[in-house]
């Protein structure tokens, strides 16, 4: 049996009547660009930032009439909202406490308290994301040890790759294979090290050039984020794509993002981009927890010898300049890139090791920056 194709996919979807419930919603012009990859079908509604409540069960709609398509295996539908709609009801997430915690647990994370418009995910404690100006500075494998160190300090960890053109996850952390689903809709994370995993890696064939507009970049990354059986989780960590593009604003805009940790190598140049990213982060208001200095120096395998190869101390005095905290100095090793390439962290496999050590010490200091270790709460969905 050949393959779904796209006209199929918006003949099908002429189905589904739009709000005015005249037209249908892909002659109202609100169906995104339509993506499939092995049998499964991605797309997203645009609709108006005020009605995207009411208006789920078109979405709803729209995904079932997909799933009963011959030779479709999945569809993944979200809404996108238009911005320029009112957004004056957005729902607000409140965290409440809760008793009776298996006191076998680790310390728990504190419940953040999302901006208005910001609606939480259940069941995660805290997000971070970590971002770079740029590509190259060592950003997802940074990401990757930093959810282990936290982890390693006793947290229960996952960690998100936004990065839908490039993700990284499922060679850096050695998962292959596609996530199940419940009832055809919620995915079931991947999971190697102890940590839950989720990535655009996972659903499509490393080889895919993924070629998305922003509405699609936006839906994606929402959907591998709120339809994904995180369970509960002190932290999530969010391997952001490099530079300051629509998965970096779709992320800080629309997530309640508890903090945002910075990786640059120690030149002038990269830390001219990192700056972009700090300066994006504080304009939407997302705390900078800090920035690691990766890169920083090299030591000779044979003799130890020390060598500062992109300058040192960059990244430090940039925290002292703008007054935020450093976390810590990563040094370039062929440790660390033997063992990304091979999926094997350091922090998991030689969890003893000097380097494994300077990156749970950061681990350490950003969960200080985000408030040290408070009873966790869970979060009650209240609508204003």
């Amino acid at each position: 049996m050949t393959g779904v194709t796209k006209e199929q996919v918006l003949e099908t979807l002429k189905t589904v009547r739009g709000p005015d419930l005249e037209h249908d919603i892909v002659e109202l012009g609100m169906v995104s660009d339509v993506f499939i990859s092995d049998g499964k079908v991605y797309f997203s509604i645009t609709v108006p930032a005020d009605q995207a409540k009411e208006l789920e069960p078109l979405r709803l709609a729209a995904e079932r009439v997909i799933k009963e398509m011959p030779g479709v295996k999945g569809a993944l539908v979200a809404l996108t909202a238009d911005k320029k709609a009112g957004s004056g009801s957005a729902p607000v997430s409140r965290p409440q406490p809760r008793a009776g915690h298996d006191h076998h647990g680790p310390a728990h994370a504190p419940q953040q308290q999302p901006r208005a418009g910001k609606l939480g995910v259940p069941g995660i404690g805290a997000i971070i994301a970590v971002a770079s100006g740029k590509g190259g500075v060592g950003k997802s494998t940074t990401a990757v040890n930093l959810a282990l160190g936290l982890q390693a300090n006793g947290l229960r960890v996952g960690i998100l790759d936004a990065d839908i053109y490039g993700p990284s996850m499922p060679r850096l952390l050695k998962i292959s294979g596609r996530p199940t689903q419940i009832d055809g809709r919620i995915i079931n994370p991947m999971e190697n090290y102890g940590l839950k995993v989720m990535s655009m890696g996972f659903l499509v064939d490393e080889e895919t050039a993924m070629i998305w507009r922003g509405p699609m970049v936006q839906s994606a990354l929402m959907q591998m984020l709120r339809e994904v059986a995180w369970g509960e989780l002190d932290v999530l960590v969010v391997d952001m794509p490099p530079g300051t593009g629509d998965a970096q604003l779709t992320m800080a805009q629309q997530v309640p993002l508890a903090g945002a940790v910075i990786v640059s190598t120690p030149q002038d140049l990269a830390l001219v981009d990192a700056r972009k990213g700090l300066n994006m982060f504080k304009k939407v208001e997302v705390p900078v927890l800090g920035i690691v200095e990766n890169m920083s120096y090299f030591i000779a395998p044979d003799t130890g010898t020390r060598y500062d190869i992109f300058g040192h101390g960059g990244a430090r005095k940039e925290a002292e300049r703008i007054g935020v905290p450093f976390l810590g100095e990563v040094p370039l090793t062929m440790n660390i890139r033997e063992t990304s390439d091979a999926g094997t962290p350091l922090v998991a496999t030689e969890p003893n090791g000097i380097v494994a050590g300077i990156y749970r010490d950061i681990a350490t200091k950003v969960w200080q920056q985000l408030g040290g270790q408070p009873q966790r709460a869970a979060p009650e969905i209240v609508f204003e």
